[in-house]
Formats: structure tokens, C-alpha cells, sequence
């Protein structure tokens, strides 16, 4: 089998390394059973639901629970992001909504402490989210669609914890990514495939304190951008930079991916040297959209 790669519109061939040696087939997925009938769908997701709250009650672990108004004196990292962004011609009232949601959400996140040998779960401190707690319709990502569900939106909490905490010497011991890319980059500045998908509660976002210091989510709310910072009570002795490799648009068939690399590079804050330098993460999801410029792949005999 061989196969052969040309950028669209250049009108020349490339080899590519995250391509070499693989013979790509791509198969229209089949849906599951629990897919097909929402009665076995639902049962499925509580049975799942209800597995995951046995591992929490069975797993050992100290989840983080302490929450304190008084904030930590170093920053570890801070970021923010945009609150409401145009995604191609979803509803706009849904990313309205996502901000009663965040808000919500953040009244169990916001000040958490992550003390030495602490586990964070996201899941446990939110809880789910329900018309009874406020909770609106926002966007939610589910099976390969852009859709409305309650408590829609909370994953752009989850999305920044996990951009913080990569900047940081903890532990992810959970994260989901989405399996496809549903709108074109909108105002995206961090890496793609870097963010945390969250559905109560066995898609949970997790990371431990394995360390001697103690670690504090501040997130808050400003008109326009979610804000977050992560703190600590020691200052660290090295720093953290995160950076994306072998970006590429890919069509195969009729269908397009994402691929992308998300590295790690950690520096001595004293020397400025680096200390290692790791691939945390390999990226492949489908996209929902026609990209501007991608690679064809064909296979040949």
C-alpha cells in the first residue's frame, strides 16, 4: 500500500512524518445501540454514573474539598479566554446561557485548595448540573455534533484548568479530549487539542498534587473573558512552556482530521536552562468543517 500527501492548491507532493508507514482507512463510524433508542441511552449513562460513583467512594484517594477566600501568594500561570465567541451559525443565546453556567459552576471551583497528595476532580466539585440548580441550555459536544444541552459550556473551566495545570509539576491522572473539531478557529489562542472535555461524571478532568506544596485554583468572571489563575504557597523553582508540533489539516476521502502535537518544555528558573523537553500529547480528531488549506491522502495499490 502506498500512499501520497499534496497540500491543496500548491500542486506538489510531501512525505509526512505523522503519516509515514500507516495505511489509513476510514470507515464510517457505526452507532452504538444506546446511540439508537434514548431510553437504553439514558439507562446506559446513569449505570455509567452510577460505576464511577463506587470508584469515587472505593478508589482511596483524597479529594480536594477545602475552598478559601484567602488566596496564595505565588502565581504558578495565568490565562483567559474570550466568554462569548461566534461558532459558525450556532444559536448565540446558547453562549449567553454558558455564562450562567460558568458562573454556576464556578461557586465550587473557585479558591479550591490542592494540598499534598490531593486529588482534583472536576466532576465531584460541580456536581451535576440540573434546571433545579439554574443550570441553562448551553453547547454541548456530543456524539460528533454541536448541540444544546443543560449545564452546556462548564468545559471552558475545565479547558483552562488544564492549561493552568500543564504549567505546573502536577499530575493529570484524567482527561478527555473532544473527538472532533466542530468550527474553525475563532479568536483560538492556545494549541489546539489542549482543552479538557467534561460530561458528568465519568468523563471527569483529574490531576494530583504529588508534590510538598500546596496549589490554588482562583477563576473568575469580567464582562467579557473568564479569568483564571493558578497559585501556590511556595514559589516554584522552574518554569513551564507549552508549544504545539506538527500542525496539519488532513483529508482522507471525503472526511478531514486535525493533528497536532502538544510539547513541554520545563526551565530552571535560576539558570535558564531547560531541564526536559516532552511530548505530552498526540491529537487526531475529525473535523466538522472545511479547512483553508490540508493535506489529501490517497491510497493506492
Amino acid at each position: 500500500m502506498k500512499t501520497s500527501f499534496m497540500i491543496h492548491k500548491r500542486g506538489f507532493s510531501l512525505s509526512s512524518s505523522l503519516f509515514s508507514k500507516m495505511s489509513i482507512q476510514v470507515k464510517k463510524p457505526r452507532k452504538l445501540l444506546s446511540q439508537r433508542h434514548p431510553l437504553l441511552y439514558r439507562l446506559a449513562v446513569g449505570l455509567r454514573r452510577m460505576q464511577r460513583k463506587l470508584v469515587w467512594w472505593t478508589d482511596g484517594k483524597q479529594y480536594a474539598v477545602r475552598r478559601d477566600t484567602e488566596l496564595l501568594p505565588y502565581r504558578v500561570k495565568k490565562h483567559q479566554s474570550t466568554l462569548l465567541r461566534k461558532l459558525g451559525d450556532a444559536d448565540m443565546q446558547l453562549q449567553v446561557n454558558k455564562v450562567t453556567n460558568l458562573r454556576l459552576a464556578l461557586q465550587h471551583i473557585d479558591g479550591i485548595l490542592i494540598r499534598p497528595g490531593e486529588t482534583f476532580s472536576f466532576c465531584r466539585l460541580v456536581g451535576l448540573p440540573t434546571k433545579a440548580k439554574g443550570y441553562l441550555m448551553g453547547m454541548e459536544l456530543s456524539f460528533g455534533k454541536a448541540r444544546p444541552g443543560i449545564g452546556g459550556g462548564i468545559c471552558q473551566i475545565s479547558n483552562m484548568i488544564h492549561w493552568l495545570v500543564l504549567h505546573s509539576p502536577l499530575t493529570v491522572v484524567q482527561r478527555a479530549q473532544h473527538s472532533f473539531d466542530p468550527f474553525p478557529d475563532e479568536g483560538r489562542v492556545l494549541p489546539f487539542g489542549s482543552g479538557a472535555a467534561i460530561f458528568y461524571n465519568y468523563i471527569d478532568y483529574q490531576f494530583t498534587n504529588n508534590t510538598d506544596n500546596t496549589f490554588q485554583l482562583h477563576i473568575w468572571l469580567t464582562d467579557k473573558t473568564i479569568e483564571g489563575e493558578f497559585l501556590v504557597a511556595s514559589e516554584l523553582p522552574q518554569a513551564y512552556h507549552i508549544f504545539e508540533r506538527e500542525h496539519q489539516f488532513v483529508k482522507i476521502g471525503d472526511t478531514f482530521f486535525r493533528k497536532n502535537e502538544i510539547w513541554r518544555k520545563i526551565i530552571d528558573k535560576r539558570t535558564g536552562n531547560i531541564i526536559s523537553e516532552d511530548c505530552l500529547a498526540k491529537n487526531n480528531a475529525r473535523v466538522s468543517y472545511v479547512p483553508g488549506q490540508y493535506i489529501v491522502a490517497d491510497d493506492h495499490p
